[in-house]
């Protein structure tokens, strides 16, 4: 892939790795130096031109890979050139692959859900001019050790055709472990734990973000154990059996020839906050024929015998009688 400027000056080395910061590589000494604005734009344009290029040769609807998704995302992409093949001096550009660290969600061989991070193929591209002459398995392998990964700890995502034979050829990755997402693991995905990544992509992400942040991180303190709940009883039902207990009729209704037993399980107390008083056992109801049998036999009041031990001779009817008399003839006597 051929472009109106020198490729091989803007990228000296044969495979050049840049970040999402697109910076320019350190350039030979004793060669000329354009502004650093127009190399960053050149940058761009190379990057933008091999994700329409790759998704034209994948099927895509649109590209996805660019110059703002990669200032965008924290990804990496390795572009391979082609020193040999100088048009008019200014070399060329054979492909690419770009990779990227993603959470993910994986089901493993017994189908059981998995939180993982692995480091993911995101894109990958080789001319078609220049395909199946080593160029695709160079740039691959030269990843592989920068990344210091394994090919079967990798995730593809939405590998084509010829991705997954190519796989299959160089590294012997055939039998895929079934997903619910876009992403392919192969087998022996989680045989190893994975080896932290290279400094290329998470070292120097958490460096970045401690020397913005001197401050030490607090140990992880453990939670206790979460009890098991038991039964829990509603506030509405402890109420219901609340209004249960029949309430106290008013004297003398509440008389009682004898005192009734108390229950062997006394009612139960509210679960309500700020307990109330246990009520004590209530007497049986008196049915009206024994509450007057009670009422003929209950003996005179102390007052009364008094007064009838004052004035034995005088009897309740003779005080009426007087009564009826006149206030006049009352004084007279």
């Amino acid at each position: 892939m051929e472009f109106p400027f020198d490729v091989d000056a803007l990228f000296p080395e044969r495979i050049t790795v840049l970040d999402q910061h697109l910076r320019p590589p350190a350039r030979r000494p004793g060669t000329t130096t354009p502004a650093r604005v127009d190399l960053q734009q050149q940058i761009m344009t190379i990057i933008d031109e091999l994700g329409k290029a790759s998704a034209k040769a994948q099927n895509l609807s649109a590209p996805i890979t660019s110059a703002s998704r990669m200032q965008s995302n924290r990804h990496v992409v390795y572009i391979l050139k082609d020193s040999s093949a100088r048009p008019a001096g200014k070399g060329a550009i054979i492909g690419f692959i770009k990779v990227g660290y993603k959470k993910l969600f994986v089901l493993d061989d017994r189908e059981a859900h998995n939180e993982v991070e692995p480091l993911c193929i995101l894109d990958f591209y080789i001319h078609e001019s220049v395909q199946r002459h080593g160029h695709g398995r160079e740039l691959f392998q030269y990843m592989l050790q920068k990344e210091r990964v394994e090919p079967h700890q990798l995730a593809i995502d939405r590998p084509s055709q010829k991705l997954l034979k190519f796989l299959n050829k160089h590294y012997n990755l055939e039998t895929t472990v079934p997903q619910v997402n876009n992403f392919v693991i192969f087998e022996g995905f989680f045989a190893h734990q994975h080896r932290p990544p290279a400094p290329s992509l998470r070292a120097t992400r958490h460096s970045r973000a401690a020397a913005v942040d001197p401050t030490p991180a607090a140990p992880s303190r453990k939670l206790p154990p979460k009890r098991a709940e038991g039964d829990i009883k509603p506030y509405s039902s402890s109420d219901r059996e609340f209004l249960k207990v029949a309430v106290e009729p008013p004297w003398p209704l509440n008389r009682a020839p004898r005192r009734a037993t108390p229950p062997a399980h006394p009612p139960p107390r509210s679960s309500s906050l700020g307990n109330s008083p246990e009520r004590g056992p209530l007497r049986p109801f008196v049915p009206e024929q024994e509450l007057l049998r009670s009422l003929r036999l209950c003996p005179p009041h102390p007052t009364a015998r008094l007064l009838l031990a004052a004035d034995p001779g005088g009897s309740p009817a003779q005080r009426r009688r007087t009564s009826s008399l006149p206030r006049s003839e009352e004084s007279r006597y």
